[in-house]
Formats: C-alpha cells, structure tokens, sequence
C-alpha cells in the first residue's frame, strides 16, 4: 500500500474494518455534533464529509484503502477528487434521498394589485408589467463561454458557504452561516475573459413581460392569483410563482363587510318622522329607488336590507349578499317654541311625560343645560388625573429626602 490511507478513518473514529453501517453510524453521530448551525467547526464539519463521501463508496473506498488520497486524484477534473458539498451530503443523509443533487425550488415573487369596489363587483381584466429573471439562452444558464471552465472559489474553498464568527463576551462566540459573496453560493468561479458575453457570467438576464390579470366578480381584498412558474428562472432551479394580491381600494359611499355592502344614508328628522325616499347608485351603474313605506318612522343608527344587492358570490357570480342602508337621523339645532306646540299636539308622549304640576317643581332645584363635547372632556380629565398623580409623587419625594434641600452656609 502506499499514501496516507488512515486519515478518514480516524475523521470518522471507525476502524479499517468498518461495516458500511458503523460508517453511517458514526458519521450520524458526529455530523450533528460539528454541524455549524449547531455551533460546530466548519473545517471538521467538512472533513467529515469527505471522509463519509469516499469510506461510503465501495469504489472509492478501495481506490483509498490501497492508495491513499492521491489514488483519488484520477476521480475528479484536472486532477483534484471531486467533492460533494458537505451540507449537501448531510441533507442527503438526513432526508434517505439520492445521492444527485436535487432541484431546489426558486422563491415567489408578489404583486400587490390595487383595484377598486367597482373592479371586484363587475370583474375586469388589467395588464400588470413585471421584471423577472430567464435562463441566458446564449450559455444555457453556465454563464461560461463554449469550453471554458470554472475554479474552486478560493472564497469559500468550495461550499459556497462562509462562516463568520462574532464574540459575545469573555468565552462565547457565535458562529454564522451565510453564502459566499465572492461567488454567490456556487462554489465556483469564473475569470473575467471566461464570461457570458450576453449575460456577463450572471447565467441569467433580466426580462420585461406584461401579465394579463383576470379579477374575477366577488373577489375579496387579500385574495391571491397565481401565475405558475413565471417568476425568476435559476440554473437547477424549478420556477417559483408569480403571486397577483389584490388589494381594495377605499370606497367614498359603500362598505363592504364579507358578501355585504353597506351604504351609509342621512336623513333629516322631517324624512325620518314623515317618509323619504331617494336615488342610490349602485356599483355597476344601476339606479335604486329606496322609499319607506306609508307611515313608517325610521330611528337613528338603524339599519334596513335589500336582499340580493350585496356583493357577487365569488365563483357564484349569480348570487349575491345584502345591501345595508344604515340611516342617519339629522336633528335640528333648535325649534321654533311655536312649532313646538304644534309638535307637542300630534306626536306620542314619551314614557316620562315632560308636564309636571306645581307641587312636583316647587320640590325640585332648576338647572342649566350646555353643550358639551365628551371627548374633549374626557382627555382633560386624563391630563388632570396625570397631573395630580406626579405633584402627589413629587410630595412624596420631598417628604422622604426631609423636604427641599437649603443652600450650605459658606
């Protein structure tokens, strides 16, 4: 035998006869100890890899057995073995996948959409521009000239990964993973001369497309529309997804709660005692006609209901929800004493009657009414509550510390 054939089995802590499963067994064990997501050496974390790589092959396990690591040479380009990215091989490990690597899937990209009640209660089509990334058809996605080949990043040694370590204090350290800036996680790189001429080494380019966006009636604010596999394209990647979120626009008149509209209506006290009736717009242009009946007195903050004039059901757009006419009773700021006589005669008295006799007032002390704002009151009362807590703290302090204290005689 020649060269150093005793290296990985000591990587490993197994010895020379090791069964493939003491191998697995022990590079289980010692793989989640060195992790660096778990804190562990990423030089130790990648020579276990190595070692699992080639005591896991039974070729290769007997090309090293018999010549060390430098019968290794001839398994990989320009004479260096090849290597697996330790991470990837952990993953391997882990998930019982083969041993090629696996396609990852690319991220999805979101649009929001603005659109307005109008929109998701009629539907309509708009056209969305977007910027996404597409495989350089002049390399196919090497991002190399024809022939040329890449190196190990000199970076990151490989991995694509770089370790940074941060001290927290007196003996703690904390270490983090991250991708190699000086080659984008590839493990690999380019020379200037050797590069894409279309897509600068980039491997993709930067696209423009116009997506045709159907917002369908009934839709709701938040609601996604997917495009599959349009968002950006990476080698060994699977497409990711465009995501269209629409999102709804405030209306001046309508509310919508769910399925429902509300529309909010002021009336004065006159139509709200005697009858009303007035013209609604509706979303798709249509008039309503809302009337009370003969007779009917409407109260303030009430609501009333049509039926079938809410929003379309989405995927139902023959259905609809209800439309919510909530009133505003408008009083007026005074009466005419003369008017209210006349009131006093024709409308219902009220539960309490406002007529007391003479013995009733002569018992009672007469007040004045103002008007007044209950918010305002309310925050002047807080700051006065604030106030009397911090002179009272302030007291206290003073009561502790034996009063103000007096200047020291010179």
């Amino acid at each position: 035998m020649t060269g150093n054939n005793d290296k990985y089995y000591k990587i490993l802590g197994v010895s020379k006869n090791a069964s493939q499963d003491d191998v697995k067994k022990a590079y289980k064990k010692a793989a989640i100890k060195t992790h660096p997501d778990k804190g562990g050496d990423p030089e130790k974390f990648k020579e276990l890899g190595q070692a699992y790589e080639v005591l896991s092959d039974p070729k290769k396990r007997e090309i090293y057995d018999q010549f060390g690591e430098e019968g290794l040479m001839n398994e990989g380009p320009g004479g260096h073995p090849h290597q697996q990215d330790p991470f990837d091989i952990f993953a391997h490990f882990f998930n019982r996948g083969p041993r090629e690597t696996r396609e990852r899937r690319g991220k999805d990209v979101a649009y929001p959409l603005k659109v307005s009640l109008e929109d998701l209660y009629n539907g309509t089509t708009r056209n969305l521009a977007v910027s996404r990334n597409r495989i350089c058809t002049k390399c196919k996605g090497k991002g190399s000239k024809a022939g040329a080949s890449s190196t190990t990043c000199g970076g990151c040694q490989g991995s694509g990964r770089k370790v940074t370590t941060r001290r927290l204090g007196p003996s703690m350290v904390q270490q983090m993973q991250e991708c190699c800036n000086e080659c984008n996680g590839a493990g690999r790189t380019l020379r200037a001369q050797d590069r894409c001429q279309q897509c600068k080494g980039e491997k993709v380019v930067a696209e423009k497309k116009s997506l045709e966006v159907n917002v369908e009636k009934g839709m709701r604010s938040g609601q996604k529309i997917t495009f599959r596999g349009e968002a950006d394209e990476a080698p060994g990647t699977i497409t990711g997804d465009i995501v269209i979120v629409v999102q709804q626009k405030e209306h001046p008149k309508f509310k919508r709660e769910g399925d429902d509209l509300i529309f909010e209506h002021t009336l004065s006290l006159k139509e709200a005692l005697c009858g009303f009736q007035f013209k609604l717009k509706h979303l798709d242009g249509r008039q309503l006609l809302i009337k009370s009946e003969p007779g009917q007195v409407v109260k303030p903050d009430q609501h009333k209901a049509i039926n079938d004039e809410g929003m379309p059901i989405y995927s139902n757009g023959f259905t609809k929800g209800k439309l919510y006419v909530h009133f505003i009773v408008e009083f007026p700021n005074s009466l005419n004493p003369e008017l209210c006589k006349g009131l006093e005669a024709v409308l219902p008295s009220g539960s309490g009657s406002s007529q007391l006799s003479d013995k009733e007032l002569d018992d009672c002390e007469e007040t004045t009414l103002h008007d007044v704002n209950m918010e305002d009151e309310m925050r002047r009362k807080k700051a006065k509550k604030s106030q009397q807590a911090y002179e009272e703290e302030d007291k206290e302090h003073e009561h502790v510390h034996g009063g103000v204290p007096q200047c020291a005689q010179q």
